[in-house]
């Protein structure tokens, strides 16, 4: 029985001329058939990235080089991309081999965030860039009005650890407390503490990524969601 794509292409506001693509897409190599997402996932890192870089260039005229990466990199990144993979409920169109689909693949953020990049090759091939360019900004909108309307960008930790600083706390650390998977494919689980206290907890395919997620998490509680 063939998946049915029509609630996610209203979702991210575009129709598919060819659907091959998009079932493409969503399938994994573990499912062993031939056909992985892996080539669309290469094509749709470099169209991101792309796409994201002309619009900060052209919205951001007074930023500087090493500003305009660092908002880039902290736009496109996998934190982001699994958290807009969960919002449009992605790992449910994962086709998965029996083993991956055990080990909880479908919410593995690396694979989220590969999908994600996929989907956007996939929106690429099928019409170019004019396009992808509006499925993008939808993909990420609320991040990237924030930085295009002025109002900057900074990465969770950093917006965390300033918060707690204006509290007069500055015992803020992150702890690895267990990792998962071959070496190729590792996730890794942190737990971050505040004044020694267990206050949030992320996971990502590094070290960084995990810390990011655990900072978004925590900084998310302590402003109302307000982020």
């Amino acid at each position: 029985m063939e998946q049915d794509f029509t609630e996610l292409q209203k979702e991210i506001g575009y129709r598919f001329s060819d659907l091959k693509l998009l079932r493409r897409a969503f399938m994994h190599s573990s499912a062993d058939n031939g056909e992985s997402y892996e080539r669309l996932e290469f094509l749709g890192d470099a169209v991101l990235e792309l796409v994201v870089s002309e619009l900060l260039y052209e919205r951001l005229p007074e930023s500087k080089e090493g500003e305009l990466t660092k908002i880039r990199a902290a736009l496109v990144n996998e934190g982001t991309l699994a958290a807009v993979a969960r919002d449009l409920k992605l790992g449910g169109y994962i086709v998965l081999g029996r083993g991956e689909s055990n080990s909880g693949g479908r919410d593995k953020p690396s694979i989220l965030a590969d999908v994600v990049e996929a989907l956007i090759g996939a929106v690429y091939l099928d019409s170019g860039l004019g396009k992808v360019k509006k499925v993008v900004f939808g993909l990420l909108g609320d991040s990237l009005e924030t930085v295009l309307s002025g109002g900057g960008f900074k990465d969770y930790k950093t917006r965390l650890q300033e918060y707690f600083h204006k509290q007069g706390t500055s015992d803020i650390r992150y702890e690895v407390y267990k990792e998962e998977g071959p070496p190729h494919d590792r996730i890794f689980y942190v737990r971050l503490l505040i004044d020694g206290k267990e206050a949030a907890f992320g996971e990502g395919s590094s070290k960084k990524n995990a810390e990011q997620q655990a900072a978004k998490r925590a900084y998310s509680q302590v402003c109302g969601g307000n982020i």
